[in-house]
């Protein structure tokens, strides 16, 4: 294995597409299997665009805080530094935490409780395929710099 491929943090997918199967799955199963419905009017499904707009902030903010500090946002690509600004003052997964958001929102949207079912083991995907191995890489790439930052800042909230 050559040395750019041991850079990086092995996820398993990519992870909007983890949490778009998600949504996709659920949304099949309330079309053609069993109907499922959160809200009883279609009121209240449009709650979930709050959801969606919250969403949004953390990932346009933590994409910033990565291109200032010029490292990759894609995590099949070597990470160059470790980013401590913007959301990640608070958070180590800006992002993912953003998609989450969006996600619920949807699930809102498309009033459905299949989304949020589908939810835990779309986010055990996200914590074990692609959370746990990123943060191994980054403790085997940066050493005591990164230990330093996950013992000051949360994983999640």
């Amino acid at each position: 294995m050559s040395q750019q491929n041991k850079d990086r943090a092995g996820v398993i997918a990519p992870p909007p597409l983890i949490y778009l199967g998600g949504i996709v799955i659920a949304l099949a199963l309330d079309r053609w299997g069993w109907h499922c419905p959160i809200f009883g009017s279609t009121e209240w499904r449009w709650s979930g665009l709050v959801l969606v707009v919250a969403g949004i902030v953390p990932i346009v903010e933590g994409r910033r805080a990565l291109l200032a500090a010029e490292t990759n946002i894609n995590p099949f690509k070597p990470t160059m530094s470790i980013v401590t600004a913007g959301p990640y003052r608070f958070t180590r997964n800006p992002l993912y935490l953003g998609v989450t958001l969006i996600y619920c929102g949807l699930a809102l949207v498309s009033n459905t409780w299949w989304a949020f079912v589908l939810l835990v083991p779309v986010l055990l995907l996200i914590h074990f395929g692609v959370v746990a191995r990123e943060e191994r890489y980054l403790e085997r790439k940066f050493g005591d710099s990164y230990r330093q930052y996950r013992a000051r800042v949360r994983r999640y909230l």
